[in-house]
């Protein structure tokens, strides 16, 4: 079940027992004996729950294990169709490759990191300065009964986007600068040409590569 987690996506239980061969409740008895060791870590979201990696470190072992014992990662194969896979609405926010890929890119810029309290995410001053050349009022998303920022789990990718307030933000952001085009007959999101260069031009890095 570690080496089926170590390619950074959330599986559930289910997919995890499935992995292992395992029934339920033996699925259920290793995942607390892994979370209680803190090689585990558990994403809440609805009724569904999420386990990944503790950590890097936890990964890095992995890792040296596999080369000791000459052994390969389980790859994960997603079935979403392609359109959506890539860019998609996920309620207000964006999901998919892309938001993922923004996700990433915003820690990495070190825009976004874990807020004070533990519950999400928060944005450095740096990252609020970004936002605002874009018109995005970070202190106003601040003000609204929501969550400002979490992590909320990619269901075809396994890996989080941003999600709460500032999800929804980016997302009308995107659509207001005609970077994303919703599709009429689905929740696919399409990238312009425009949003490849805009999105390349604020954010850089690989957030709009394919």
């Amino acid at each position: 079940m570690l080496y089926c987690l170590l390619d950074g996506r959330a599986r559930t239980s289910t997919e995890l027992g499935v992995v292992a061969e395992v029934s339920a409740s033996t699925t259920s008895a290793h995942l607390t004996r892994l979370k209680e060791e803190r090689l585990v870590k558990v994403l809440a979201q609805g009724k569904h729950r999420y386990y990944r990696l503790e950590g890097a470190h936890v990964s890095a072992a992995l890792e040296a294990l596999m080369v000791v014992a000459g052994e390969s990662a389980v790859t994960f194969v997603p079935s979403t169709p392609s359109a959506l896979r890539y860019a998609r609405s996920c309620y207000d926010h964006m999901a998919g490759r892309l938001a993922v890929s923004l996700h990433d890119r915003f820690s990495e810029l070190q825009w976004l990191v874990g807020s004070s309290d533990g519950s999400g995410y928060d944005l450095t001053p740096a990252g609020t300065k970004a936002l605002a050349t874009l018109d995005i009022d970070v202190a106003g998303l601040r003000s609204l009964r929501r969550r400002f920022a979490y992590a909320c789990v990619d269901w075809s990718e396994r890996r989080p986007h941003i999600g709460g307030a500032l999800g929804a933000a980016l997302l009308a952001c995107a659509l207001k600068r005609n970077w994303l085009v919703k599709d009429l007959d689905s929740r696919a999101l399409r990238v312009t040409r425009r949003g490849e260069r805009e999105m390349h031009s604020h954010f850089g890095g690989h957030a709009c590569s394919r």
